[in-house]
């Protein structure tokens, strides 16, 4: 599996993205991240280690502590596949604002 494919993978669940909006607001711990959420700590760091393998956070060691932060250069890898269907659609999008124009412009011809 590709990391692009690993990455959309970790993010197809509800849970795990929960999991980023709450790291976007800093690091935590497995407790941290656990609060809002009604799972256990097994489930949840089940969760983490998608979204670590997937290289969508990493875990820093501090003392008997392991908060995980966001790894912002793994979103860089979706932006780039995003970048070129983002360029197909604007071209799309630009030739139908040409032809509504055309049309337009012939049903003022009328």
């Amino acid at each position: 599996m590709s990391n692009l494919d690993s990455v959309f993978q970790a993010l197809s669940d509800p849970t795990r993205r929960a999991i980023l909006e709450r790291l976007i607001q800093g690091e935590a711990t497995v407790d941290e991240i656990r609060e809002p959420f009604e799972m256990s700590q097994p489930s949840i760091s089940r969760h983490l280690k998608v979204l670590e393998q997937a290289g969508l956070i990493t875990t820093r060691i501090a003392g008997t502590s392991r908060p995980r932060r966001i790894e912002p250069l793994a979103f860089a890898a979706i932006e780039d596949w995003l970048k070129q269907y983002r360029a197909i659609w604007q071209a799309n999008y630009e030739r139908l604002d040409g032809l509504l124009e055309h049309l337009k412009q012939e049903d003022n011809a009328k």
